[in-house]
C-alpha cells in the first residue's frame, strides 16, 4: 500500500491524536501516505471528500500533536447503513479516487460497526478508543454468553446475558485497557478530592455522577479520590443496604461520598437516568439525571427528620447534593499512558493494514511476563451469533458488592494502569502552561483554524 485514510468517529476522547500521530510516524516510517478524512464517515456522504494530507514529504504535520485532547480531524457519529449498498460502493469509489488503498478507523463498538459494509469492498482496521473502556471482551468466549429474546419495545427483541462457566483470568482480557480511560479516570478522582472537601466543611452527602454508559470501569477507577461508596452498573442497586450504609458512615464522620456510574439499575434491571438514543449503530444510549434519580430515592428513604435530630439540616433536600463529572473526562491533555498506547495502537494499525489483514482491531494485551504488548484480533469474533458487539463490562469479580468497593481482583486490574500512568512532562506542562502570561494576554487558537488551510476535495 502507498496511501492510506484514517478517520475519527464516535465521541472524543483525549488520545485520539496521540493515536493519529502514532498510525502517521509509523506510516512515515514505512513511506506510506496518510489521509486524514474530515468528521468521520460524515466525510464519505460528502461527495468532495474534504480531506488531509497529515504527512507530506513523510513528515507529521505541526498541528498534529499528541498532547492535545480531541481530534484535528474531526468527529461526528455519521455512519453507514449496513442496508445502504450503493452508498458502500459509492464511498468505496471515492476512497479509491484519493488513491486510499485501505482505511483506519479510530473508535470504538459503534465505529466498529459501522465499518462493517466497508469491510467487504475494501481493507479496514479498527484503532480502539474510549474512555468508557467498553472495547473488549473479559474472556474469548463472552460473546456466546448473551441470549436474544422478542420484546414488545423497538427493536424487536432484548438481549440477556447467561450466567459465566469461565474461569476468569486477567491475563486473557482481550483489548485490556483502552486509550482514554486512564485519562478520565485521572479527571473522575481530581472530582472527587474536590467534592469531597465541600461535603465535609458542610456535613453534606454528595452523590457524583460518572460517564461509562452501562459499564462501570470509570466509576471503578474513581476507587483512587478514595469514595466511601461506589454503585456500578453492573449490579442492581440494593436501596436498605445501601441507606443503612449512609447512615453508619455519617453518624461516624458527618459526611459520605458516593460515586455512581450513569447506567446503573434498580432490581427490576430498570436504569435511574433518563435515556436518549443516540445515532450510531450499536443503540448506544446517552444516560442523564442518574445521580439526581438516586438522590430523590435517598431523600424520600432517610427522610428529613434523620438530618434534623442529627441539627445538620432542615430538610434531606438540603444536605444531599449531586454533581455530575461529564464530558470533562473527555476532553484536554491526554496522561502519557494514554498517549504512549493511543501511539502504540495507531502504528499497529498500520502494520495490521500493510499485512492486508481486515475487519481486524489492534489490541493491547497484558500478562505479568510480557506487560503491556500489542496483537490483532478478529473484528467478528467481538460479535455474537446475530452480529451484535456488546459493551464489555466489569467482570463481577473486579466488584465487592458488599462493601461497594474494588474487590482484590479489580484493585489488581486498576493497578497495572494507573499507577504510572502519569509523566513527568504532565506534571511539567501544568507547572509551565497552566497560568501562563500568554494564556491572558493572547486568545484561544483553534487547531481548527490551522487545519481548515490544509482540507483539500476530490475534485
Amino acid at each position: 500500500m502507498k496511501r492510506i485514510g484514517i478517520l475519527t468517529a464516535g465521541g472524543d476522547t483525549p488520545a485520539l491524536n496521540a493515536t493519529i500521530h502514532g498510525a502517521v510516524v509509523r506510516a512515515n516510517e514505512l513511506k506510506v501516505e496518510v489521509y486524514g478524512l474530515i468528521k468521520g464517515f460524515n466525510s464519505l456522504f460528502n461527495p468532495r471528500v474534504p480531506h488531509v494530507h497529515l504527512n507530506p514529504l513523510f513528515q507529521p504535520i505541526p498541528e498534529l500533536d499528541p498532547t492535545i485532547g480531541g481530534t484535528i480531524i474531526g468527529a461526528s457519529r455519521t455512519y453507514l447503513s449496513p442496508e445502504n449498498h450503493d452508498a458502500t460502493k459509492t464511498f468505496v469509489e471515492r476512497l479509491h479516487r484519493l488513491k486510499i488503498e485501505g482505511l483506519i478507523c479510530v473508535g470504538g463498538d459503534g465505529t466498529l460497526n459501522g465499518m462493517q459494509p466497508l469491510t467487504e469492498l475494501l481493507p479496514v482496521v479498527l484503532a480502539p478508543k474510549t474512555i468508557d473502556n467498553d472495547l473488549g471482551l473479559n474472556y474469548r468466549s463472552e460473546p456466546d454468553e448473551w441470549q436474544r429474546k422478542s420484546s414488545d419495545k423497538a427493536p424487536g427483541h432484548a438481549y440477556q446475558r447467561l450466567s459465566s462457566q469461565t474461569v476468569f483470568d486477567l491475563e486473557r482480557m482481550i483489548n485490556f485497557v483502552t486509550p482514554g480511560f486512564a485519562t478520565a479516570v485521572y479527571v473522575s478522582v481530581a472530582g472527587v478530592q474536590r467534592v469531597r472537601t465541600t461535603a465535609e466543611s458542610h456535613r453534606r452527602i454528595a452523590i457524583i455522577e460518572v460517564m461509562g454508559r452501562r459499564s462501570g470501569y470509570i466509576a471503578l477507577g474513581s476507587a483512587y479520590g478514595r469514595p466511601d461508596i461506589i454503585l456500578v452498573p453492573e449490579f442492581a442497586l440494593e436501596i436498605e443496604r445501601l441507606v443503612e450504609r449512609i447512615k453508619e458512615l455519617y453518624d461516624l464522620q458527618k459526611n459520605v461520598l458516593i460515586v455512581c456510574g450513569e447506567g446503573i439499575v434498580d432490581q427490576q434491571g430498570n436504569e435511574l437516568g433518563v435515556e436518549k438514543v443516540s445515532q450510531d449503530p450499536a443503540g448506544n444510549k446517552m444516560l442523564s439525571g442518574t445521580a439526581e434519580a438516586l438522590r430523590q430515592i435517598l431523600i424520600k428513604r432517610i427522610g428529613d427528620k434523620y438530618f434534623k435530630d442529627l441539627r445538620r439540616g432542615e430538610s434531606a433536600a438540603e444536605v444531599i447534593f449531586t454533581r455530575t463529572i461529564g464530558h470533562t473526562l473527555r476532553g484536554g491533555r491526554p496522561l502519557l499512558f494514554d498517549r504512549f498506547y493511543a501511539a502504540q495502537l495507531g502504528g499497529k494499525a498500520v502494520d495490521l493494514l500493510l499485512e492486508r489483514k481486515n475487519n481486524v482491531v489492534a489490541t493491547l494485551q497484558w500478562n505479568r511476563q510480557r506487560g503491556f504488548h500489542l496483537d490483532g484480533f478478529d473484528g467478528n469474533s467481538l460479535r455474537d451469533r446475530w452480529g451484535h458487539i456488546h459493551a464489555r463490562q466489569l467482570h463481577p469479580s473486579f466488584y465487592d458488592a458488599h462493601a461497594m468497593k474494588p474487590s482484590r481482583a479489580g484493585i489488581e486490574y486498576l493497578m497495572q494502569i494507573l499507577p504510572g500512568a502519569i509523566g513527568h512532562d504532565d506534571v511539567e506542562s501544568i507547572r509551565n502552561n497552566f497560568f501562563a502570561a500568554g494564556n491572558l494576554l493572547e486568545p484561544y487558537h483553534s487547531f481548527n483554524t490551522d487545519v481548515s488551510k490544509r482540507i483539500r476535495y476530490l475534485e
